[in-house]
C-alpha cells in the first residue's frame, strides 16, 4: 500500500460522474462545479486518483469498526469524511494515547498506518466512537439543561433585541426563542459572547464556544465578535443572541488560493444581525434604539456571510462580524486541556504541502461534526448568549468562560 490521501481510489472505484460525487460538498462559489477535492491545510486541489488494490476500503473498514466513521460509504473513494475520519483517528492517538509526535494531517502513510494495525491487532474502538447522547457526559447533560434554561428565560424575558426578532415575520436561519430546539438526537454549538459592550477597534478571542455532539461536550475559543479593522467599516456587523441554524460549507469562496471548510446560514439569505449604528465600536442596547435622519429605527438586518470559520492559532481577531474559532488548544471530551501549538498554523501563509501546518483544533471541530452528524442530520444549532447567562445555572456561573478561557489560552 501507498501513501493514502484526500483523493485516493480504490482500483476500479474512481466515480464516473466526478462532479456528481462531489456535488453535495461543493456547493459553494468557486467549488461550484468542480471535479477535484479542496485539500485546504495544502491550499491545493486534489485529483482522483486510482491505485492497484482496495486499500481505501479496508481502511474505511478500520474507521468505522474503531468509531471514527459511523456512516462510512464503504465507497473505496478517500472523500472528505474518510479524511476528517483519519484526522480524528490520528488526534485520537495523538492526545488520548499520548504519540506526540502525530500530526493530525489526514494523510495515511507508514506512520499512521503502524497505529492502524496495532489498533487492528487489538480490536480497539474509540470513545468517541462508543459516545451516545443517550448515555451522555455530565458536562454534556448540563449544558443541554442550560440551553433549555435559557428558552425558558429568554421567552419570557426577551429583552430589546429579543423583542424586535419576536416582531419580524420572517427571521431566515435565525430562531425565535419559543421555538429555540434543544433536541439531543441534533448537533449544538453553544457561543458564550464577553465583553461586546466595551469599546474596541481590535477585538481579542475571547470568547468560548462549547461543541455538543454524541452525548460529549468539546470546548474551543475565538471570538464573536468583529473587529472595525477586520470588518472595513464603522457600522460593523454583530450576529444576536439566539439560535441560528448553520450546515457545511466552505469560506473564502470566492478567493481561490484561501478556499477552507467552514460552517454556513441553512438559508441561503443568512441569519439576523445588528449592525454598530451609532459607532461606538460596541455592541450595546442603544443600537438596537437608533434611527436614521427621519426618526425611524434602524433595527436588526439579515446578513448572508456571517460564517462559522478558523482564526488562526488565536493571536488576531480574524472576524469581520463571522463567529472565529482559533486551533491552538481545545478542551476534549474529559475536560482536558489539548495543545496543538506545535502544528497549528498562525495564518493561511503556514497551509502549505512542505510546512506540515494545520488549522489545528479548528479541524478537530470541522471533523466531528462532519464524521458524527447523525443519519438524515445536515446542519447544527448554534446558540449564542452573553456570559451573565451562564447564571442560570449553579453548574456554570459567569465566572465559568473566564476562567476556562485562561485554560485554554494557557498552552
Amino acid at each position: 500500500m501507498g501513501v493514502l490521501y484526500l483523493g485516493s481510489c480504490d482500483k476500479g472505484k474512481q466515480p464516473r460522474n466526478k462532479k456528481d460525487f462531489l456535488k453535495p460538498y461543493h456547493i459553494d462559489g468557486l467549488l461550484i462545479n468542480k471535479v477535484t477535492f479542496r485539500d485546504d491545510d495544502r491550499t491545493k486541489w486534489r485529483s482522483f486518483r486510482e491505485g492497484k488494490d482496495n486499500s481505501v476500503l479496508k481502511l474505511q473498514q478500520f474507521l468505522f469498526r474503531a468509531g471514527f466513521m459511523p456512516r462510512a460509504a464503504f465507497d473505496g473513494v478517500f472523500g472528505y469524511v474518510t479524511q476528517a475520519a483519519v484526522r480524528l483517528f490520528q488526534e485520537y492517538v495523538r492526545t488520548m494515547e499520548g504519540v506526540n509526535n502525530m500530526v493530525p494531517d489526514g494523510i495515511v502513510g507508514s506512520g499512521t498506518m503502524s497505529h492502524i494495525e496495532r489498533w487492528q491487532k487489538e480490536n480497539k474502538v474509540s470513545e468517541w466512537g462508543s459516545a451516545t447522547s443517550k448515555n451522555p457526559s455530565d458536562a454534556y447533560t448540563n449544558w443541554i439543561q442550560l440551553l433549555q434554561e435559557a428558552k425558558k428565560h429568554y421567552t419570557n424575558n426577551p429583552g430589546a433585541i429579543l423583542k424586535h426578532l419576536n416582531s419580524l415575520s420572517k427571521t431566515y436561519s435565525t430562531i425565535k426563542p419559543g421555538e429555540w430546539k434543544f433536541d439531543t438526537n441534533d448537533i449544538h454549538l453553544v457561543g458564550i459572547r464577553r465583553k461586546q459592550t466595551e469599546s474596541a477597534m481590535r477585538r481579542e478571542n475571547d470568547d468560548l464556544f462549547v461543541l455538543l455532539i454524541k452525548g460529549m461536550a468539546f470546548t474551543f475559543w475565538g471570538s464573536t465578535d468583529a473587529s472595525v479593522n477586520m470588518a472595513g467599516r464603522k457600522d460593523e456587523a454583530f450576529l444576536i443572541e439566539g439560535q441560528h441554524r448553520y450546515r457545511f460549507g466552505w469560506h473564502k469562496i470566492s478567493v481561490e488560493k484561501k478556499i477552507y471548510r467552514a460552517l454556513k446560514p441553512v438559508d441561503w439569505n443568512g441569519v439576523m444581525i445588528i449592525r454598530d449604528w451609532d459607532n461606538d465600536n460596541a455592541y450595546t442596547d442603544k443600537d438596537i434604539m437608533f434611527t436614521d435622519g427621519s426618526g425611524n429605527v434602524k433595527g436588526l438586518r439579515v446578513n448572508p456571510s456571517i460564517n462559522i470559520h478558523w482564526t488562526g492559532i488565536g493571536s488576531f481577531n480574524f472576524s469581520a462580524g463571522c463567529q472565529v474559532i482559533a486551533g491552538k488548544s481545545y478542551l476534549n471530551h474529559k475536560n482536558k486541556l489539548q495543545d496543538c501549538s506545535k502544528f497549528a498554523s498562525t495564518s493561511y501563509n503556514g497551509l502549505t504541502s512542505s510546512s506540515k501546518k494545520t488549522k489545528g483544533a479548528y479541524n478537530l471541530f470541522t471533523d466531528l461534526i462532519l464524521c458524527y452528524a447523525p443519519q438524515n442530520v445536515t446542519n447544527l444549532y448554534y446558540t449564542l448568549g452573553r456570559e451573565e447567562s451562564l447564571d442560570l445555572s449553579e453548574n456554570f456561573g459567569a465566572q465559568y468562560a473566564s476562567h476556562t478561557l485562561t485554560r485554554l489560552k494557557s498552552v
